[in-house]
């Protein structure tokens, strides 16, 4: 066994009970706890770091669970609220399971890149895209300047174009 699986074995085998018994105390959960723990520990491997370098390997490996714990949350309340959505159509209306499935990841996808955004931004892009408000009237409602707006959409639409390559 080569020098960096040595070290993220014993990585994994130091803290894995350690990380899924925070997991758990955090979620209430033992299968999300022991699916994030899993998670966790695989986002080290794919990272290519020496496990061996890290200095404070539970404080690194709470960062990171505490990230994928956050995305597990919002990806549930994401999905209760798709559910909800799809138990108020008529029967005759509702998707089959795969088109909600797609719908589900085009949600998380677009879930994903509003929050990569700053708050004012963020904010901006929706009350123009989904509420279909004019510059000036998110200039009023936000407290700005249009200038502000017009930089806060740019920025936006950047990130949009950077997303799709």
């Amino acid at each position: 066994m080569s020098s960096p699986s040595k070290a993220l074995s014993a990585l994994y085998e130091g803290h894995h009970r350690w990380l899924y018994t925070w997991l758990y105390r955090r979620l209430g959960c033992s299968e999300v706890a022991a699916d994030l723990a899993h998670d966790t520990f695989l986002r080290v491997l794919v990272r290519d770091r020496q496990a061996g370098s890290i200095k404070e390997p539970r404080s690194y490996l709470a960062t990171i669970a505490r990230g994928l714990s956050v995305d597990h949350l919002r990806r549930k309340k994401l999905e209760q609220a798709f559910m909800q959505a799809i138990s108020e159509l008529p029967e005759s209306e509702v998707p089959n399971p795969e088109v909600q499935c797609m719908v589900m990841e085009t949600l998380i996808r677009v879930d994903r890149l509003l929050n990569g955004l700053k708050p004012r931004v963020r904010t901006a892009f929706l009350m123009s895209r989904v509420d279909g408000m004019s510059y000036p009237e998110i200039a009023r409602a936000l407290g700005v300047s249009l200038s502000s707006v017009e930089k806060y959409m740019a920025c936006a639409l950047l990130h949009c174009l950077k997303a799709l390559d």
